[in-house]
């Protein structure tokens, strides 16, 4: 057996550290070569005296001053790159077989492109990149032989009760349609007449996942199934009135498959990352992941439910743009990513969020071409919109 030689891009989040649990139980399968961190540097500086990688990046040269002081001090000869172009030089180097693709928001993009381009597995988190660049992201990957597996645990549940062969198309193998699951959120049940009171601090304190703040916010507005609604519309080829969600509190099924002849297949296990990450690692094997057993006897019941779209309206916000197309989604995204920035630092409410979006969705904006540039630019521009209305609510 070959030892896998992995890049992990923010190795310090969430996805990253539960990645590098499965990667410390298998020592015999992974290398670790490079590892990104952006500005955590204590945390990232144990994991690279842990796994001692080739590299290590950060953001920029104040905190690879930090970690090299740090590294130094320990004798680990990890080298520290920082910056953009280090991120995508770990993750396209001739040297790396696999890509985790981790980091959060549009910022993720580049580095997972150039994987893409040099044709390396591509484990995707980054649910950004497809919502952003879904179609050039797509077509950069299948003309170059790059694999790409998903990580989000809605996806990797679509893909683990998917044939083998999907991509021959959906209506080949009668499937009806695709059900992402969504735990509703800390606010599933709470009276909307509060929602203006709602705090950062609340909003991040998920019932069931352990999150990044980002993340965490946008399963309280529940934009973080319509990001995932775009994603799947990429990653299956799947067309938007085949996608479907339902709500599901306990997020014990992850994701099912609707077919033709009536029958639902369902991906179930207890909410741990570990378990997706541990089977896309491990294809075509599976291989432990460290996640206690699914436990039926402790199960008082599983419920889903319809969503209720006054009640998320950033779900609707994103089903319109996914139906859009074009850069409509880039749009959602950078209108998102801006408005939650705000509210975490609460200059705005709870509530100004899906307001926020829908201003940015309403302007005109270029279609562009299909490349990078004009992505990010069109990425740059919504978010200029975005940050001049939340300035204008601040008067």
């Amino acid at each position: 057996m070959s030892i896998q030689v992995l890049t992990v891009l923010g190795s310090t989040g969430s996805i990253g550290v539960n990645t590098l649990d499965v990667v410390a139980r298998h020592p015999d399968r992974f290398r670790i070569f490079a590892l990104a961190g952006h500005k955590q540097t204590a945390k990232l500086a144990r994991q690279c005296i842990q796994f001692r990688p080739d590299f290590a990046v950060v953001a920029d040269e104040f905190a690879a001053a930090d970690l090299k002081a740090i590294l130094a001090a320990e004798g680990c000869p990890t080298e520290v790159l920082y910056g953009r172009q280090a991120l995508i030089d770990v993750a396209s180097s001739d040297e790396v077989d696999g890509v985790m693709c981790a980091i959060v928001g549009a910022a993720g993009l580049p580095s997972a492109l150039a994987a893409a381009q040099k044709g390396k597995t591509i484990y995707l988190a980054n649910k950004e990149t497809l919502v952003v660049a879904g179609e050039l992201f797509m077509e950069t990957a299948r003309a170059n032989g790059a694999r790409v597996l998903p990580i989000d645990s809605e996806h990797n549940a679509v893909f683990q009760v998917l044939p083998r062969d999907y991509e021959a198309g959906l209506d080949a193998h009668g499937i009806d349609s695709i059900i992402l699951t969504a735990s509703g959120g800390p606010f599933l049940d709470k009276d909307l007449t509060e929602f203006d009171s709602i705090t950062p601090e609340q909003a991040v304190k998920h019932p069931n996942w352990s999150m990044g703040q980002k993340i965490s916010v946008d399963s309280a507005t529940m934009m973080n199934k319509g990001l995932e609604l775009i994603e799947a519309h990429w990653l299956f080829a799947c067309p938007p009135d085949k996608l479907e969600v339902v709500i599901h509190p306990q997020s014990v099924v992850h994701s099912m498959v609707r077919y033709r002849d009536g029958s639902v297949l369902a991906q179930l296990g207890n909410p741990d990352m570990r378990t997706p990450i541990a089977y896309c690692l491990g294809l075509p094997e599976r291989i432990s992941s460290g996640v206690a057993p699914l436990d039926f006897e402790t199960l008082s019941a599983l419920t889903f439910r319809r969503p209720d779209l006054r009640r998320f309206p950033c779900l609707r916000l994103a089903y319109e743009a996914m139906n859009a197309g074009g850069m409509a989604p880039c749009v959602l995204n950078a209108a998102n990513e801006t408005a939650v920035e705000a509210f975490l630092n609460k200059e705005i409410r709870f509530t100004d969020i899906a307001p926020i979006i829908a201003h940015c969705l309403e302007q005109k904006f270029s279609d562009g071409l299909n490349n990078l540039e004009s992505l990010l630019a069109q990425d740059g521009y919504a978010r200029k919109q975005a940050r001049d209305y939340i300035n204008g609510l601040a008067k």
